[in-house]
C-alpha cells in the first residue's frame, strides 16, 4: 500500500519546528547583538537586550517539543501499521 501523503505536507510537529528555528534565530541575533558591545568597548546595551537573548533556550525547547510530537506520531503510526 503506498503512503498517501503528499512529499510537501506538514507532519506533525513541523510547524513547531520551524516556529522554534526562527525564536532561535532571534535569540542568536539579540545575543551577537548584546555581546558586541563588550569586545567593542562601547556602551552596553539596556536589560531588555538580555531578555532577548533567552529567546534562544525558548526557541530550542519549542524545536524540541516539536520533534517530540513528531516522534509520537511517528511512532502511533508504526504501531497501527504493524497491527
Amino acid at each position: 500500500m503506498r503512503d498517501k501523503t503528499q512529499p510537501n505536507s506538514a507532519g506533525p510537529g513541523d510547524r513547531l519546528i520551524r516556529a522554534g528555528a526562527v525564536v532561535f534565530l532571534v535569540g542568536a541575533v539579540a545575543t551577537l547583538v548584546t555581546v558586541a558591545p563588550l569586545f567593542l568597548g562601547t556602551t552596553p546595551f539596556p536589560t531588555y537586550m538580555f531578555g532577548l537573548s533567552m529567546l534562544m533556550g525558548a526557541g530550542f525547547l519549542i524545536a524540541g517539543a516539536g520533534m517530540l510530537r513528531a516522534i509520537a506520531a511517528g511512532r502511533r503510526q508504526a504501531r497501527g501499521a504493524s497491527r
